[in-house]
This record gives C-alpha cells, sequence and structure tokens, in this order.
C-alpha cells in the first residue's frame, strides 16, 4: 500500500535524514519531509557483504514407501543461484510476491538456513564455511528484525529483559545495572517511551507498533552494521508503518547501518530503498538502481509488479498487462526462464516443456466442445505423462495419422510462441510424443545500467 504523505511527522532539526549522497524527490509522495538517497557514495570499494551462487534447497519429507519406490529426491527450490553485493551504508531491496524466496535469502545471510551451495562472505570472511563457534562473533554485526514481532518476542520474557537479552549473550554488559542502562537508552532510540514504564511490560500488554520498535531496538542494541529487516512493517497499521519507516532511516544515519530490506511493497521499496534485486521464483530477475528500474523496467514480471500498484486518479489509469494463471510448484521449476508459462511476452526459445502443453489441455477443458472431441480422440488427460522437454502417452488401435493430425491442429490453437517451440510430433513404439526445442541459455545480461535476466536483451 502507497504511504501517504501526512503520515510522517516533520522531521527533528536536531536529527539529519540521510547524509549521505544527494538526495531523491520523488513525484508520487512530493513534499515528504523525508526522502530516500541515490544510490550511496561509498569510500571503500570492497562491498561489506557478496553473495555468489546462492542456492537453499528444501528437502521434501516423503513416507517410507516413497523413498523405498522412488530413486528422485524432491526438493522445494526455494533460492536457486542468487548472487548480489551490498556497499555498507546502502540500502538493498528484495522485492517479490510470497513464496519467491526472498525471505529464504535474507535467512541464509545469518546462517538462519543452510545453504545448499553457493558463497556468502560478510567484510571479506566467507561465512558459509564458517563454524558455529567461529561465526558467533560475527553475529554482533549480522542482525535481524523479523515480520512478525510478537511472534519474534518471548511472550514470558519482559521488554526491557528481551531487549537487554543480546548484551548478556555477547558478554557486552558486565552487571544488571549496566544492561538496564543499555536497554532504557536504545528505548528512547526507538521511540519505546515512556521507558521506565515499559521497561517490566510484557509483549501482550504493548501495541503492534511498540513491539515493532522493541524488536529494532534488540537489533541495534548490539550496534550491528548489517540488518536484514524481514518485512518489518507489513503487520503495522498505515500511519505507524511511515513512522518506523522513518525510525529505520534515523538509526541508520546515527549507526551508520547497512539494510537488506525485504518487501512485497514496491511503494515502500522505491521510497526507501537505493537498489533492488526483483525475485521470482528463487531467481533475481532485475537488479539495480531503483529509480531506473521504476522509469523504466525491462523484465516483464517487473513490469507486472508495478502495473499491479493501485493509483488512486482515475484519469492516470490505464489498461493493465498481468501474468495469467499461478506460481508454477517450486519442487519442479519451469525449464529455462522460470517467469516463461505466465509471460505475456515469451519467446519461443524461452523454455518450452512437455508440461506446458498438458497444461494446455487442462485449459482447452474450460471449453465443452473441445474437451469432448479431445477426450475422443487424445484420450483421459490423466494417462498423458511429461517429462523434460516432451510430453505422450500410450496408444491402442487409435489411427496414429487422426491423432498426430489433432494434436497438431490443437498447437495452432495455442500461443504461436509455443507452436513455434514444438520440434517434433511423432509416435513410436506404441507413443504419441510432442517434443520441444531446447531453451536458449539464459543468464543476467546489463541493460540500460542494470541486470537482467530475460531473454528479450
Amino acid at each position: 500500500m502507497p504511504i501517504c504523505s501526512t503520515s510522517l511527522r516533520r522531521a527533528s532539526p536536531s536529527i539529519r535524514r540521510v547524509s549521505f549522497g544527494a538526495t531523491r524527490i520523488l513525484p508520487v509522495w512530493k513534499g515528504f519531509p523525508l526522502s530516500g538517497a541515490q544510490q550511496t557514495v561509498v569510500s571503500n570499494p570492497n562491498p561489506l557483504l557478496e553473495v555468489e551462487d546462492l542456492v537453499v534447497h528444501y528437502p521434501v519429507k516423503t513416507s517410507f514407501l516413497q523413498r523405498l519406490f522412488s530413486r528422485e529426491k524432491l526438493s522445494v527450490h526455494a533460492v536457486d543461484g542468487v548472487s548480489l553485493t551490498l556497499r555498507s551504508g546502502e540500502i538493498l531491496g528484495l522485492v517479490g510476491e510470497s513464496g519467491c524466496g526472498k525471505t529464504t535469502v535474507g535467512r541464509a545471510i545469518l546462517k538462519l538456513v543452510e545453504p545448499t551451495s553457493g558463497m556468502i562472505r560478510f567484510e571479506g570472511i566467507d561465512v558459509t564455511r564458517a563454524k558455529e563457534a567461529d561465526f558467533r562473533s560475527l553475529r554482533r554485526r549480522i542482525q535481524i528484525i523479523f515480520q512478525d514481532p510478537h511472534a519474534s518476542l518471548n511472550p514470558a520474557m519482559p521488554i526491557g529483559r528481551a531487549i537487554g537479552h543480546p548484551l548478556k549473550i555477547h558478554g557486552l554488559a558486565s552487571n544488571d545495572r549496566e544492561v538496564r542502562d543499555n536497554v532504557l537508552r536504545v528505548m528512547r532510540e526507538v521511540g519505546l517511551t515512556p521507558e521506565e514504564q515499559l521497561f517490566d511490560k510484557y509483549p501482550g500488554d504493548l501495541s503492534g507498533g511498540q513491539k515493532q520498535r522493541a524488536v529494532i531496538a534488540r537489533a541495534i542494541i548490539l550496534k550491528p552494521r548489517l540488518i536484514v529487516a524481514d518485512e518489518p512493517v507489513a503487520m503495522l497499521d498505515m500511519s505507524v508503518r511511515a513512522r518506523v519507516l522513518e525510525l529505520m532511516l534515523d538509526l541508520k544515519t546515527k549507526y551508520d547501518l547497512t539494510y537488506v530490506f525485504i518487501t512485497h511493497d514496491l511503494a515502500t521499496a522505491r521510497f526507501l530503498c537505493d537498489r533492488i534485486a526483483i525475485m521470482y521464483l528463487g531467481r533475481i530477475v532485475e537488479f539495480g538502481p531503483v529509480k531506473r528500474i521504476y522509469e523504466s523496467p525491462k523484465h516483464p514480471y517487473t513490469r507486472a509488479l508495478l502495473n499491479a500498484i493501485p493509483i488512486p486518479d482515475p484519469k492516470r489509469r490505464a489498461p493493465k498487462i498481468l501474468p495469467r494463471g499461478e506460481v508454477p510448484d517450486a519442487v519442479y521449476p519451469p525449464a529455462g526462464c522460470r517467469f516463461h508459462p505466465r509471460c505475456p511476452a515469451v519467446l519461443t526459445t524461452c523454455g518450452w516443456e512437455g508440461r506446458d502443453f498438458i497444461d494446455y489441455l487442462e485449459e482447452r477443458r474450460l471449453n465443452p466442445e473441445k474437451v469432448q472431441r479431445d477426450e475422443e480422440i487424445l484420450g483421459p488427460l490423466d494417462e498423458w505423462w511429461a517429462r523434460g522437454f516432451q510430453a505422450g502417452r500410450k496408444i491402442g488401435e487409435e489411427d496414429a495419422t487422426q491423432l498426430i493430425e489433432h494434436v497438431r491442429s490443437i498447437l495452432t490453437e495455442a500461443q504461436p510462441q509455443m507452436n513455434q517451440a514444438v520440434r517434433d510430433v511423432s509416435i513410436r513404439d506404441r507413443q504419441i510424443t510432442v517434443e520441444f526445442h531446447d531453451p536458449d541459455l539464459l543468464g543476467p545480461k546489463e541493460v540500460e545500467g542494470r541486470l537482467v535476466e530475460c531473454l528479450l536483451y
């Protein structure tokens, strides 16, 4: 949801907003007392965080009999080859719809989940191969703000004790008095006041905004260099959301923080971030400066996300081209470009495969006339199989010529790109097979100052 300018309080003159770089004016939010920053100018050429070809797969739990008779090990492809860099003092946004893998990337950076493969470097140290004992000292410099503040706070632990707990874990306070003084100080900094009264309150006694401020206080009390903010305002009301975003920018300036900001809200990302990475089904499809991506999105998925943002002015509304269908199963991600089954600008070489043909046969069931004709000639749909770039089924005494002609006629009614991607329709060994061409090699390409993973460029 877009942020209303009246929701932001006017900045105090004693606290500068963002002290680095030139400010950027966002036309959607003219007159804001607070604005984001242009791409951060960093004196240190070495990145604070490097992620190279990160892969995180979650094994699918199956029964004993399935494991006994099936050699295939199923896994959810949560993250598949993500690479990015983050400079000190920068705010990097990970943007995408639910299930795209953005939260898994954030958790992998903190080693809350173990990467399947790839490398993560923080301050030049390879954390993916570091033992837990060695990584413990780094945890002070990498913290996380969870999406649900209520779930991330112990309901049986007072707020003051929860905020000060990291100091005791890392041995940064010698006595309880020192812990209390530090907690009260950071509570004042995050606006959790009156701090003396709230110190002994439990999470259930606080509002949603107060609990989120407590979670932020717990993250910054160790004075980290990097904070992974996992949708920190998604569960807050609009007025509270704007104040929490303003607080995060205040703390960034005061403590020289660097953020990985995870969100599905494009309006918030535009306001807060220096660069954004658009994720879809475990891959980054577009990565670059916020201004360039919002002014001229290149990947069809990025365009679809921007088209989904509601425009309150009826005179400015234009026809929207939104993705069709549902997000594919992450256990069996599509070949080639993972967005191709839903892409309005799909090409012949994007990665058509056997299951795309079967999905099209299923779509034809919406037409009663077509489904009756299809079942008479092609047989029941559940008898068809798909393996890689082939789809087919066993046949009996059917007329082979009629089968092939009907399949070809079906393909002429499908998307032209799917029809052109078919290599052959044939019958061998009492089996009809529809075979597709292999997709072109897909990789990130630099397009007008950003990286885009799309065969259109």
